[in-house]
């Protein structure tokens, strides 16, 4: 379980702009190229650990402040989504 929790946790670490848009249309999140680009550097090159719920809590308050509630909100769900397997 370990394994897929530093994989996951890599990723959202190093996510580029243009990979969150197109997770962003996966998942069906309002997300524009502005957006993407801000959240990116906010997640870029941290540490995080999504499976945690303070330091989850942290990146969406973040995400918050860029693109709003409502998208935050939606990644907070794509995060519990992806934690509910590792």
């Amino acid at each position: 379980m370990n394994l897929i929790k530093s994989v996951i946790n890599n990723k959202i670490n190093n996510i580029t702009a243009d990979e969150l848009m197109k997770y962003a249309q996966q998942y069906s999140i309002s997300l524009t190229n502005n957006e993407a680009v801000n959240i990116a550097g906010v997640l870029k090159g941290k540490k995080y650990d999504v499976f945690n719920d303070s330091e989850r809590s942290v990146i969406i308050r973040e995400i918050s402040k860029i693109a709003g509630v409502k998208t935050a909100k939606e990644v907070n769900r794509l995060f519990l989504n992806l934690t509910r397997f590792g």
